[in-house]
C-alpha cells in the first residue's frame, strides 16, 4: 500500500536520527510533506536533503522542543510553509546516567523538559491548526520503562540502573496521550502512543548492532533479538493512517513481547 499520507503535513521532532529519522523517511514514502524538528543542525539538514534526493517534501527546522518559544516560531514556521498540519509524532527524548538517588537535578529537569513538557508543547502549538483543519494525528513517544520496574539481578546484567526521571517523564506521556485523546474526541484529533523496548539506534547501539540493555532484553522477550527504527516507524504510520480511523487513546508496545504481558 502506497500513499497512505498523500498531500499531509507531518511534524517529526528528534527527526535527524534514529527513529525519528525512520520515521520521517516512511512517512514521506507514503506522500507526506515531512517537517523535521530537531536541535542538530548538520544531521537534521543532511535528512532533509536525502529524502529530496529521493522525490520526497522535507523541511528541517531547528527546534529544542523544551524551549516554548523555539516550539511556537517552529510549528508557525511549518504552517508558513505548509498552510497546515495534519500529523505530529512527538519523537525527540532521551535520558540520563544518573542513578537514584544521585541523579542530579539537572538531569532530571532536562529529561522531564524534553519528554514530558516538549510533548505537551508539540500538541499544544499544533492543536489549534489541527482544529481549523478538521482533525488531525498525533503518536507521542514512551517507553516500556513507563510501565517495568527492574531488580537487582537486571543491574548484574547491564552494570547500571536506569535514571529516575526517564522512568517519570515516560509514565507522564502515557497519561497525557489519554487526556489529551479525551480532549481531542470532539475535533477529530486521535492521539496515540507507542512504547518501545529494545530498539537499535545511534543512541543505543554500543558496536555490531548491539543494544546497550541487550542482556537485560533478551532475557526477558518472547521474540529473539533486537528491533530496529523501521518497527517502530510501521506502528506509528499505522497509527496516523486511516487503517486506524477508530482508534485513539491507545499505548501499543512494539517490544519483542514482555513477559509481563504472559
Amino acid at each position: 500500500m502506497a500513499d497512505r499520507l498523500a498531500d499531509q503535513v507531518a511534524i517529526v521532532t528528534g527527526g535527524n536520527s534514529g527513529i525519528g529519522e525512520g520515521t520521517a523517511r516512511l512517512f514521506a514514502k507514503e506522500g507526506a510533506k515531512v517537517a523535521l524538528l530537531a536541535r542538530r543542525e548538520e544531521e537534521g539538514y543532511a535528512v532533509e536533503q536525502s529524502i529530496r534526493d529521493g522525490g520526497g517534501e522535507a523541511l528541517f527546522v531547528r527546534c529544542d522542543v523544551s524551549d516554548r518559544e523555539q516550539v511556537d516560531a517552529a510549528v508557525q514556521r511549518v504552517m508558513d510553509e505548509y498552510g497546515r498540519i495534519d500529523v505530529l509524532f512527538n519523537n525527540a527524548g532521551g535520558g540520563d546516567r544518573g542513578n537514584f538517588p544521585n541523579e542530579e537535578d539537572d538531569g532530571w529537569n532536562r529529561v522531564i523538559s524534553v519528554n514530558l513538557t516538549g510533548t505537551f508543547y508539540m500538541c499544544r502549538a499544533v492543536w489549534p491548526h489541527m482544529i481549523a483543519g478538521g482533525g488531525g494525528k498525533i503518536v507521542n513517544m514512551s517507553s516500556v520503562a513507563a510501565v517495568r520496574g527492574f531488580s537487582k539481578k537486571m543491574y548484574d546484567l547491564v552494570g547500571r540502573y536506569p535514571s529516575a526521571s526517564y522512568y517519570a517523564a515516560k509514565a507522564g506521556v502515557d497519561a497525557f496521550t489519554r487526556y489529551a485523546a479525551s480532549m481531542g474526541g470532539q475535533h477529530n484529533i486521535r492521539v496515540n502512543c507507542v512504547r518501545p523496548g529494545q530498539i537499535i539506534t545511534p543512541l543505543t547501539d554500543v558496536g555490531g548492532g548491539h543494544h546497550s540493555l541487550e542482556a537485560m532484553f533478551d532475557f526477558i522477550q518472547i521474540l529473539d533479538g533486537a528491533g530496529y527504527p523501521e518497527d517502530v516507524a510501521n506502528l506509528v504510520l499505522f497509527l496516523v493512517s486511516e487503517e486506524s480511523r477508530f482508534i485513539t487513546g491507545e499505548i501499543v508496545n512494539v517490544d519483542g513481547g514482555m513477559p509481563g504481558k504472559l
